[in-house]
């Protein structure tokens, strides 16, 4: 298959609104793909390409050689650059990062090479987000839908449930299960205003807190032991507390999702950053006294050979009861009166947390969605939100990058909608970093304003949200100031303009 026809496809599906004209074009793409390029089509068209991390910064892309005249590049060529790409290492590896890329733009037409320049970018944003891919996937193969996100979810990788729904058909993703070892993409939780508004939308629930550290899906097989981080990477190594606590259970094969923090000596939370920096060094497994990560469960994904992704939730904490001490589990009252809900929402707060999760007993485990069977309420209310854009500062921030442009994910479009911009809450250190940082993901500036790749989470506070008529999304925040950097989040992982529109029809 050539790249062109993934190119022509992306053109084309940009120009239609319709989700369901959307689907069939991808579908039809799809269609003409055989064996390993189904996987790899699947990737490169939703902007998810298998490799992970490509080490390749905005400054490599401007300089591009001569587009080719026809097309000839197939899509396996580029996964294998990509590859290469991914694999580069060490002394001379920026030389052939360079060299790589050289080849690959060299053997692209000019269509092409603005498709790619997208691609790794970050800014293929033609609408074909994951859920238009599986419903594309389940077309092309004639299965349905809920056959291949159900595949998806188990597997994590969209990709190679494509070609398994292509090669297999409904009797090979109906075999998919989840396997210890291969992460699952995070159930996520809606957010809601206050308490009373979250246990309205839930009944019966468990509220659990809401705690300011690292989500963490633990795996067991075994004495092996793997701990992955919500965009599942893989962080074993950093986290020799975590492999303590999971070797320390009783159980053959498990899969426990949770949350590390640092705490203080009186049992407060320790500022996130720290946390952040504890699980990103990777030194934290050989240093002679490194700062001690405590591990709380919060849900039970499997079990000894059994599959609880499928039980309603007060089904899943009653079969991981036994196999998971107290001691590990995050504090949780179970179905309480509002009363009782407010004085537990209350404690937290107190002991320094971020407030509470409420969660539905009866509601299944929905790996990679934001389920309406969880409901965070926090305060003061935040949102995670993408950086767009920022401005120059002036006075005492003149050379920096201060006022942010702030956007939601649009799932309709597969892009973002601006709510407005803040320059509130930042430190001089955030300020610095920023600078940095922005320039790095710079796309375009008018010597004013400088627009970047939407690449980096923030964290919003804000006071409320109120109609707006300056912005497409129809809202704005009011009085937004910046909590903190979520480097543990991806724009994917951003609150949707759904979720705001939500907030606002509560408050």
């Amino acid at each position: 298959m050539l790249l062109a026809d993934l190119v022509e496809t992306s053109a084309a599906v940009a120009a239609i609104p319709s989700r369901r004209s959307k689907i069939q074009g991808l579908a039809n793409c799809l269609g003409r793909a055989a064996g390993e390029e189904v996987a790899v089509a699947t990737g490169l068209l939703s902007g998810n390409p298998r490799q992970r991390r490509l080490g390749v910064g905005w400054a490599s892309l401007r300089d591009r050689p001569p587009p080719a005249q026809h097309p000839s590049l197939r899509v396996l060529d580029v996964d294998a650059v990509f590859d290469g790409l991914e694999a580069a290492a060490g002394s001379g590896s920026g030389t052939t990062r360079s060299e790589l890329l050289k080849r690959l733009f060299q053997a692209a037409t000019a269509p092409e090479q603005e498709f790619l320049m997208r691609l790794i970018g970050g800014e293929l944003r033609h609408g074909a987000q994951a859920g238009i891919m599986a419903e594309a996937i389940a077309s092309a193969a004639g299965v349905s839908p809920a056959a291949v996100r159900r595949a998806a979810m188990l597997s994590g990788d969209l990709r190679v449930t494509g070609r398994l729904a292509m090669e297999s058909g409904a009797q090979g993703l109906h075999a998919v299960s989840l396997t210890p070892g291969i992460p699952v993409q995070p159930m996520l939780a809606q957010s809601a205003p206050t308490l009373r508004e979250a246990l309205a939308r839930t009944g019966p629930a468990a509220v659990d807190w809401k705690l300011d550290g690292v989500r963490v899906q633990a795996h067991r097989r075994g004495d092996q032991v793997e701990v992955f981080t919500r965009t599942l990477e893989p962080i074993t190594d950093r986290v020799p507390e975590v492999v303590e606590a999971i070797r320390g259970l009783s159980v053959d094969t498990a899969i426990l999702d949770g949350e590390v923090i640092l705490l203080d000596a009186q049992g407060r939370p320790r500022p996130f950053q720290e946390t952040g920096s504890r699980v990103a060094s990777r030194r934290s497994a050989r240093v002679s006294t490194p700062a001690r990560l405590s591990f709380f469960v919060f849900d039970a994904l499997h079990l000894d050979g059994a599959d609880l992704i499928d039980l309603p939730a007060m089904g899943r904490f009653e079969a991981a009861r036994h196999a998971v001490p107290e001691s590990l589990w995050v504090p949780r009252i179970l179905d309480p009166e509002p009363s009782e809900a407010e004085r537990f929402y209350e404690d937290a707060l107190r002991r320094g947390h971020e407030g509470v999760v409420v969660k539905n007993l009866s509601s299944a485990y929905e790996a990679g969605r934001r389920g309406a069977g969880w409901i965070k309420v926090k305060s003061p209310a935040t949102l995670d939100l993408v950086v767009l854009a920022a401005e120059w500062g002036h006075g005492r921030r003149t050379g920096r990058l201060s006022n942010l442009h702030l956007g939601a994910r649009d799932v309709a479009t597969g892009g973002f909608a601006m709510l407005g911009k803040t320059f509130k809450g930042m430190t001089d250190a955030m300020l610095a970093w920023q600078t940095e940082r922005l320039q790095e993901l710079q796309l375009s500036s008018d010597g004013w304003t400088v627009r970047v790749r939407p690449e980096l989470v923030v964290e919003v506070a804000f006071d409320g949200i109120q109609a707006s008529r300056r912005y497409p999304s129809g809202m704005a925040l009011r009085f937004a100031r910046v909590v903190r950097y979520r480097p543990d989040k991806s724009p994917s992982d951003a609150d949707t303009v759904e979720t705001v529109r939500q907030l606002h029809r509560d408050r």
